[in-house]
């Protein structure tokens, strides 16, 4: 192995760089927020996760999770203070909303969704969707 021979196995690189899983950052940093004792500043969100990520990695994933409504921000001097709108299930369901949104038949992927559901799950979807359908209209007129 010419890498082991140049002073290094690829292994101790790779385990310092190790690539996150999709959506890992995002729960991190969700859960920095939801920690904070109120509005907070990237600087404050690197601070807390601890895992020598650049101001600008913190920045973009906070601009994503702000385009995708899981976080608001109001300005506060030449930078953002950032909110939690969502948590990890509200993330989750938001990428959840995105993918089918993206697709032209709803009905037939709500569908797919619906038959590939476990008992359980099947049954826990049912019971919310009856907890939905008994709370009274929201202002749009459909139950929130």
């Amino acid at each position: 192995m010419a890498q082991e021979r140049a002073g290094g196995s690829g292994r101790e690189a790779s385990a310092q760089t190790r690539r996150r899983g999709q959506g890992e950052l995002e729960s991190l940093v969700l859960a920095a927020l939801r920690q904070a004792p109120g509005p907070v500043n990237a600087g404050w969100v690197r601070e807390r996760l601890g895992e020598g990520l650049a101001y600008t990695t913190v920045v973009t994933i906070l601009t994503r999770l702000h385009a995708k409504g899981a976080v608001e921000r109001e300005r506060a001097g030449r930078s953002f203070a950032w909110t939690p709108v969502a948590d990890e299930a509200g993330l989750a369901a938001l990428r959840m909303r995105k993918v089918l949104d993206a697709e032209a038949d709803r009905e037939a992927v709500l569908a797919r969704f619906v038959t590939g559901l476990g008992p359980g799950d099947e049954r826990l979807l049912r019971d919310l969707l009856r907890q939905a359908s008994d709370e009274p209209p929201g202002p749009g007129g459909e139950a929130d």
